[in-house]
């Protein structure tokens, strides 16, 4: 399934985050729930993050792919400007460092990042995600 990346956020970070919305495979996702302020590990889930398209693969037949390039990048040197492929580079940096990234399934792309209201929300879905190689 090819996701639009108007519906998608890529966040920069030392632990990166992929905002997806109107996701096909959002009930698919576990429902989050951040204890100790740390983002559980998606059992069964894995992201391939690359440059030009980046891969959500879940158990069975779920999974998902971004056509990165063309998908917003905030955070880092841009301070919270959204750009195009100009950060995609760092964000797979971030996540190859990383080990993976916190994929977050929600039903619209927030105004503003406020991640306490992200993760708190209730309706979000997701987990750290572990890259593979």
């Amino acid at each position: 399934m090819l996701l639009d990346p108007e519906n998608t956020l890529f966040v920069r970070g030392a632990t990166p985050v992929l905002l997806l919305a109107e996701a096909p495979l959002h009930d698919a996702l576990p429902l989050l729930t951040v204890s100790d302020a740390a983002v559980p590990l998606c059992e069964g889930w894995s992201i391939v993050p690359r440059l030009t398209l980046c891969v959500v693969d879940g158990p069975g037949d779920h999974g998902l792919v971004v056509p990165a390039l063309a998908a917003p990048v905030v955070g880092g040197a841009d301070d919270g400007t959204a750009s195009a492929s100009g950060g995609m580079g760092d964000w797979c940096a971030d996540a190859e460092q990383a080990g993976g990234a916190v994929v977050l399934s929600l039903d619209r792309l927030p105004d503003a990042l406020d991640w306490s209201v992200l993760l708190s929300s209730g309706t979000a879905r997701g987990g750290f995600m572990p890259a593979l190689a």
